[in-house]
């Protein structure tokens, strides 16, 4: 019997000190409530950022401009607006906006301008057809941006300025990352900050909108390595050659362009 009772109140004692360990827990947890309801914390949402919030703008590149225009209002239902000559470049270039902050750039050689001394960007001399060459992702403060990639690796280039005169006469200058060759086949973009001027996309006409930018390569794995290190989340797969596959929404739907 003496032993049925010692064994039943060590029982009981047990039980008592669960139940206020259980008690302890539950007031640290209402505190803890009450202090984030006080506080007004609201935890910030585990999402990414769209990547194409991070277009500046994309590069469609063409040995004749005027073919390269005629064949983009084809796709899209839209006709592209003249931009202006890069002085001493031997390229002129005419835009269509695909939002606010972001536009499609079509570039080509200019018959204004004497053959310049070196090759033209993007490749635009060996063109056999029109194509998305890359893409320009927006930065500032680019020669930190170009100095930390360097040391993980990635090698952007120099930091550049460039400049282009619009018909009205109006300059626009830029800073943006150079390199002499396309990074990852026109993968991995360069960057580029307008600086004080405005952004050419907010006098374009509105139509058109960028609603996904995708990419394929060959060694998929190893760009979305030197991607993730400028913060750009860009999807690759794996494809036979390097191709940036942007969605556009037109008036009449959306688009794949490549």
């Amino acid at each position: 019997m003496r032993a049925n009772t010692a064994k039943g109140f060590r029982l009981l004692k047990r039980q008592h000190k669960r139940s206020r360990r259980r008690r302890a827990r539950l007031i640290e947890c209402i505190t803890f409530a009450a202090c984030i309801l006080i506080s007004g914390y609201h935890p910030a949402p585990n999402k990414e950022t769209p990547i194409h919030t991070k277009v500046d703008h994309l590069v469609y590149a063409t040995p004749d401009l005027a073919r390269g225009v005629e064949k983009i209002e084809r796709l899209l239902g839209a006709r592209a607006v003249p931009g202006g000559q890069h002085p001493g470049a031997g390229t002129r270039n005419a835009l269509i906006g695909l939002g606010d902050e972001t536009y499609l750039e079509i570039i080509g050689p200019d018959a204004d301008q004497p053959k310049p001394a070196r090759p033209r960007r993007f490749g635009i001399d060996e063109l056999q057809a029109p194509r998305l060459v890359t893409w320009a992702a927006k930065g500032t403060d680019l020669e930190a941006i170009v100095e930390n990639a360097k040391n993980r690796g990635i090698d952007l280039g120099q930091v550049q300025s460039g400049s282009r005169r619009r018909p009205d006469g109006v300059l626009l200058s830029w800073h943006l990352t150079v390199s002499p060759a396309l990074n990852e086949g026109g993968i991995v973009p360069f960057l580029i900050d307008w600086g004080s001027t405005a952004h050419p996309a907010a006098t374009l006409p509105k139509g058109c909108v960028l609603a996904d930018l995708r990419a394929e390569h060959p060694d998929a794995n190893r760009v979305r390595g030197g991607l993730s290190v400028l913060g750009l989340d860009l999807p690759v797969v794996s494809g036979p050659v390097p191709a940036l596959i942007a969605t556009i929404k037109t008036p009449h739907g959306k688009v794949e362009l490549r």
